[in-house]
């Protein structure tokens, strides 16, 4: 398992790729574990860094009938799990305060998810653990905003710091997702991620869940290479039409090995120039 300085030095090459991937949420031990497996492999021939990632409850879920996951207990006892037997970094999100010194027993990134993007003390929480912090871009905010929340968070103390971009509120049940924002948000001096499956959500175009056009993510995928991102977060399912959460924006387990490749052809056609 690499160490917190190297994982953090990963996400800083700019000659290496990184991925975040993983299920949405954590429905099962062996589904993180089929997960994880098959995209450590892949990843490992392709020169890719590779991060882990899945909740271990999903908050924010449009119906209070849907599937939030197995909690913090159990699902950091699973993601301990996929960490010691891959030996892969850990990321996951975090809801409030009080379960960011928890998650950072495991996860070696915690996540800000993009609703809970302005919130002072989650923010403090997190970057007092001193384990690398993903802060996602809300949804309501321009990429020059981000700019206040990166200050907040480094003024408490955060000195290894993520920002994703996620995709913008643009009408009723849709996203849009501007490939300027990667350039300026590159501009606060931090690695900054692309998120291709949550940028083709359509909120709440379910009726009592959110929908989603996982055709186009890869299609952003490559735009955000393209447009300079240093890395990629996809949301992963063997079967995404039986998913619990976030199916119809999740990329198939089976069609990894053609996107990735994809996307480390864009990968060299910028940066090697």
């Amino acid at each position: 398992m690499p160490g917190h300085s190297a994982i953090w030095k990963s996400l800083q090459n700019s000659k290496r790729l990184t991925l975040i991937a993983g299920p949405c949420v954590i429905e099962s031990e062996l589904l993180c574990l089929r997960v994880a497996s098959t995209l450590q492999k892949l990843c490992g021939k392709l020169g890719i860094n590779y991060i882990f990632k899945a909740s271990y409850d999903k908050a924010n879920r449009t119906s209070a009938k849907s599937f939030r996951g197995p909690g913090i207990d159990d699902g950091l006892t699973i993601l301990s799990r996929v960490k010691s037997k891959f030996g892969l970094p850990i990321l996951t999100d975090i809801h409030n305060e009080s379960q960011s010194a928890e998650a950072a027993e495991v996860a070696d990134i915690l996540q800000i998810p993009a609703f809970l993007c302005r919130q002072t003390d989650l923010i403090a929480a997190a970057v007092r653990t001193r384990k690398i912090v993903n802060l996602k871009k809300g949804q309501f905010l321009s990429p020059t905003e981000m700019g206040q929340v990166i200050d907040k968070a480094k003024k408490m103390g955060g000195k290894q710091i993520l920002v994703t971009e996620r995709g913008t509120t643009f009408g009723y049940n849709n996203l849009v997702a501007d490939m300027r924002s990667i350039p300026i948000m590159q501009r606060f001096g931090l690695p900054v991620i692309f998120d291709a499956t949550h940028s083709v959500q359509l909120p709440g175009g379910g009726g009592d869940k959110s929908s989603g056009q996982r055709e186009f993510a890869p299609v952003l995928a490559r735009s955000a290479i393209a447009a300079g991102a240093d890395g990629i977060f996809i949301e992963i399912h063997p079967q995404p039409d039986r998913a619990l959460s976030d199916g119809p924006n999740m990329i198939p387990l089976a069609a990894m090995p053609q996107l990735l490749h994809g996307l480390l052809n864009v990968w060299h056609a910028v940066r090697d120039k």
